[in-house]
Parts: C-alpha cells; structure tokens; sequence
C-alpha cells in the first residue's frame, strides 16, 4: 500500500473567467495564488493555483474556453474548519464576487455557510471538524 503521509490533493475546476475566479478564492476565502500559467495558445489555456499553504490539497482553476461549467446544486466543495464562520469572512466572499446561497441539503444549512463562486460552484464552509 501507499505511504500517505505526505500525499497532496488537487482539485481542478473549468472557469469562463479565470480573474473573477481567482479574485473568489484569493481575495474571499484569504488563499495564496500559489502560481500561474497564462494564455499561450495551448489546448488548456490558461491555470492558477489557489490554496492554504498549510493544507494538504489545492485547488486549480482552469480557463476553457471549449468546456463552459455547467454545476449543479450537488458539485460540493466542504471545507471543514471546525469553529463559527465569521460574518466579516463572508462580506469578503461577496465583495469577491460570491453569493451566499441555501443548501440543497439542510444539513449543510444547519452546519455551515453555502457560497458560490462567479462560476457557480458551491462551497460549503462547514463549522464541523473532519474527525
């Protein structure tokens, strides 16, 4: 079996605006732009890399301009960040360009904040801890 202990994530998402979507994750959530690739004419355009330095995953933001996101209310990203979600946090995430939006599923009203990205993506940040 694999060794995990130093295993890393990343997730990759279609974008039709990269700097929109960009500005959600850097300037919302307080990620680091952890690098960025422009247009070069290549098949997969234009990357950035968002993430928390101290966390195990990333995510990648990938603007297509053949593959336009069509997200459904169950395209869930959770952040489990164990503690209240400060109001001030989710004032950033609209002045982002995110809105804050009911879950699907209730339990998600009950433990956390649901968020979309310009894009439409959801993001549940969940006041739970991963345990």
């Amino acid at each position: 079996m694999w060794n995990l202990d130093g295993a890393h994530m990343r997730l990759a998402r279609p974008t039709r605006d990269i700097d929109a979507a960009v500005r959600f994750w850097v300037d919302g959530l307080g990620m680091t732009l952890q690098g960025r690739k422009l247009e070069d004419g290549a098949p997969y355009e234009e990357l950035a890399f968002v993430g928390w330095p101290e966390a195990a995953w990333h995510l990648e933001i990938v603007k297509d301009a053949v593959v336009s996101p069509n997200p459904t209310e169950e395209d869930l990203l959770v952040l489990y960040l164990a503690g209240p979600i400060d109001e001030a946090l989710i004032g950033r995430i609209k002045a982002a360009g995110g809105a804050a939006v009911e879950a699907r599923n209730p339990y998600w009203n009950e433990h956390g904040v649901t968020v979309e990205d310009p894009d439409g993506y959801r993001l549940v940040l969940s006041t739970r801890d991963w345990s």
